[in-house]
């Protein structure tokens, strides 16, 4: 299937091409036609798989098919009254600041998910008169709210910032036809459930909403009551699967090992990018400070750096500057690097749904990928529910020269017996699946 088989706008099907955009990926395809109809849509999909573009392309289709109505009303209006006006004029005239009002709202839990969506809004609008604003905290508020009143037709936010203006009344979401929570899950694992309501409120209640998770679990379907209507749910891969196109190793070695054993294999298997996953932030600090002492060119990104210096770290990390980019689970949600070939945990997730999401920085929109988990003693509970959650073993192997000590043994209770994990991640999958 290629774009045009989609129906939609001419614009953007030359900016497609232009980006050498041909065909559309499944959860695009599967998608599009079901938002152009005006349906609710609730879908899971996997990052690397282009759903922004899923629900970009049809808004833009949307707003452009307006724009183009109301210029030819214009146009109608200037002949009955006799009138000549240019076709830039007639533009103008759609588009002042006082015309135009915000069409769409885009929300995301994180920056760097929310400056990913805009850069892919505005590679997509660029032929068009269409503007979009990109509205998050940690950066002064008054350049936004310029931008605010010179007037946008969509915005990108997050949920604090976006709140704050509102409350300002920098902006309305009086006129919005088109709602996207983005991330979904994310948002409800980072406590963001009343931002979300209060933002509901200020809504109309005639839109089409549009609800977008890695992950469809029982938190999402019981919240999407709240927000959908007969929703559509689309589903391009099978819940609690990893993509097909990701390979993943588990190195069994000793937890005191584990940078010793990352800057080797960064090292003889010539890594010229990793992403490094750990879960807190005083771990990430540690393990920087680590491989720097061990020559490795690695930054930290987590939630304590200001948005100037996690914006250069991204930037550097990006441009190749650095090797090794150690992220928390929560800063790492929206990088977008088209060809990242290597992922590594070093330690298993405590929640089953962010093993999916990290890998899946991975192996993105088809590509070849690499996740490496380096697994200690003590993660062995964690990789007993991890492998019911995902229905498959995760084989672990010895690296030579990092084998670990056979005599530890991990600390035992009733909740940490391998029958009991292995009942709980049924139950959770299971639960899920009949969905």
């Amino acid at each position: 299937m290629s774009f045009s088989a989609l129906s939609l706008h001419p614009q953007l099907l030359s900016r497609l091409s232009a980006l050498k955009f041909t065909q559309p990926t499944a959860i695009q395809a599967e998608t599009i036609p079901v938002i152009l109809a005006g349906k609710d849509v609730m879908a899971g999909a996997q990052t690397g798989t282009g759903k922004t573009a899923a629900f970009c392309l049809p808004i833009l289709h949307q707003l452009l098919t307006l724009q183009d109505s109301q210029i030819a009303q214009i146009n109608d209006n200037q002949a009955n009254a006799q009138l000549t006006a240019t076709s830039s004029a007639n533009v103008s005239l759609v588009n002042t600041s006082q015309a135009r009002k915000v069409k769409a709202l885009v929300l995301t839990p994180t920056r760097e998910l929310a400056q990913q969506v805009h850069h892919n809004l505005t590679q997509l609008m660029a032929d068009t008169d269409i503007k979009a604003a990109l509205l998050y905290g940690g950066v002064s508020t008054q350049a936004q709210m310029s931008e605010l009143a010179a007037g946008v037709d969509i915005i990108v936010a997050t949920p604090g910032r976006l709140l704050d203006l509102l409350r300002r009344r920098a902006t309305s979401l009086s006129a919005v036809d088109y709602f996207v929570i983005d991330e979904a899950d994310r948002m409800l694992d980072m406590g963001f459930r009343d931002e979300i309501i209060e933002v509901l409120k200020r809504l109309p209640k005639q839109r089409q909403t549009l609800l977008f998770s890695a992950t469809l679990d029982d938190r999402i379907f019981s919240f999407s009551k709240r927000l959908l209507t007969q929703a559509k749910v689309i589903e391009t891969h099978g819940r609690n699967q990893t993509a097909v196109t990701v390979t993943e190793r588990v190195y069994n070695v000793d937890a005191d090992k584990k940078c010793d054993l990352l800057c080797k294999l960064i090292a003889v298997e010539a890594w010229q990018q990793v992403l490094i996953f750990s879960r807190t932030k005083q771990d990430a600090d540690a393990l920087v400070k680590q491989m720097s002492q061990r020559g490795a060119k690695v930054a930290a990104l987590h939630a304590d750096l200001s948005q100037l210096v996690r914006e250069q770290v991204l930037t550097d990390f990006k441009g190749g500057q650095l090797t090794a980019l150690v992220a928390t689970d929560v800063a790492a949600r929206g990088i977008d690097i088209s060809q990242l070939d290597y992922v590594v945990n070093m330690e298993l997730p405590f929640k089953l749904e962010d093993y999916v999401h990290r890998i899946g920085r991975t192996g993105r929109t088809g590509q070849a990928g690499h996740a490496i988990t380096l697994f200690s003693v003590d993660d062995e509970p964690l990789l007993i529910k991890l492998e019911a959650y995902l229905d498959k073993r995760l084989p672990q192997q010895w690296y030579p020269g990092f084998e670990p000590d056979l005599t530890q043994v991990a600390p035992v209770t009733r909740k940490t017996k391998k029958g009991s994990l292995k009942q709980q991640a049924r139950q959770k999958a299971l639960a899920q699946s009949k969905r």
